[in-house]
């Protein structure tokens, strides 16, 4: 089976890769490719860069910036911004709450939040997972009891990635305890600087902050803030998540990182065992673009394709083994103490330095987005009828 792109398609992808390449900001593109950490001031320079130029929310609805692309246009889309070193625009906002919003909120309340969701001037932060509600989401039990007109929240959430940079949050939140438990969770939208919200810290394994414990103390929310009908936030969940998978395959990602390993290899490819590792992640990563080309191809309508769990699957562990490659490359060097950006005075290279972190950071590719567990089960469910 031949996969070519039209001549139509293919100079979208060279369309894409020149703006992409020309006029995002060099030093961010290298920022993104040597694996540094960005901060929200550069988050939100790449994607009011991208906005501007319609490129940073296709998928939404034409009216609200989306572009009307064909799955595999995001899909060329995507992929080119991956390999160009363009940080992503911030799922939170391009992938979770803006097409919720788009699919469930009322006029008002788009009118209000996507304009400044697309553009980055509100940074998103996810309030789904608790202590004992992660893959079992339907079990959470933060609170959200009716007050007068609006609603008073309490209990705590955890995971919520980039959350120190947060403004607002979306939210499940347990309206009616008595209902079965799918049946009794709503959504609210809640202002992240709120008396009674605090956000704590969670220190990662590679010593970074990326992740943080919300904690809701008598939050008052508005009435207004609660996203389209009450008890429906399991069907908003549910159609989240579905579009979180979609695209989580990092082709491009990946295929950046493996052509760097292989420069920086240098020496260390003349021994076959070394070579024979890369020829296989090649094939891999060719086996997986051919197949998130065919499923893009084949996509249509708003549900994701059943695929896309393929997809994320296979992408996931894709991702950890070129970065578990890229930390044997750098041997003894990968262990070197010291944040890999700080001025420790090590004269190591900087990539072998930022090698371990990244390998252990990774590690939670297999399970945001529904652990690489659940998706075996939906596959096996989807698309094997087992």
């Amino acid at each position: 089976m031949r996969l070519e792109l039209t001549a139509e398609d293919q100079a979208f992808r060279e369309e894409m890769r020149t703006f992409f390449t020309t006029e995002v900001p060099q030093e961010l593109r290298d920022a993104v490719i040597e694996g540094r950490e960005l901060g929200r001031a550069e988050f939100v320079q790449s994607q009011q860069i991208l906005n501007a130029a319609g490129l940073a929310v296709p998928h939404w609805p034409e009216e609200w910036g989306g572009r009307g692309w064909s799955e595999l246009r995001r899909h060329i889309w995507l992929e080119e911004l991956q390999r160009a070193g363009v940080p992503a625009p911030l799922a939170f906002n391009a992938n979770m709450i803006g097409p919720v919003l788009a699919q469930f909120a009322s006029q008002e309340m788009k009118e209000r939040f996507l304009p400044a969701t697309a553009n980055l001037d509100i940074w998103w932060s996810q309030g789904f997972s608790e202590p004992d509600a992660g893959s079992d989401l339907a079990s959470l039990r933060t609170t959200a009891v009716r007050d007068g007109d609006g609603w008073v929240v309490n209990g705590q959430k955890t995971w919520t990635t980039l959350g120190q940079y947060g403004d607002w949050i979306f939210t499940l939140v347990r309206t009616d305890p008595q209902a079965k438990k799918q049946a009794g969770i709503s959504m609210l939208l809640i202002d992240m600087t709120s008396p009674g919200l605090e956000v704590r810290p969670i220190e990662l394994i590679d010593g970074g902050h990326e992740v943080n414990e919300v904690w809701f103390t008598d939050v008052r929310v508005p009435g207004e803030n609660l996203v389209g009908e009450l008890n429906q936030g399991w069907t908003m969940a549910k159609f989240l998540l579905g579009n979180e998978r979609v695209g989580v395959a990092p082709v491009g990602t990946v295929k950046r990182v493996l052509a760097r390993a292989k420069e920086l290899a240098g020496p260390q490819l003349e021994d076959p065992l070394v070579r024979a590792r890369v020829a296989e992640l090649e094939n891999e990563l060719l086996a997986l673009e051919l197949t998130a080309i065919r499923v893009a191809a084949h996509s249509a309508g708003a549900e994701p394709h059943p695929a896309s769990s393929v997809l994320k699957l296979k992408g996931t562990e894709l991702q950890q083994a070129v970065s578990e490659l890229v930390l044997d490359l750098a041997g003894p060097a990968s262990l070197a103490s010291g944040a890999p950006d700080g001025p420790d005075g090590s004269d190591l290279p900087a990539w072998a330095r930022r090698s371990a972190p990244t390998y252990l950071n990774l590690r939670k590719a297999s399970i945001y987005g529904g652990s690489n567990e659940i998706q075996r089960q939906i596959i096996a469910r989807t698309i094997l009828g087992l």
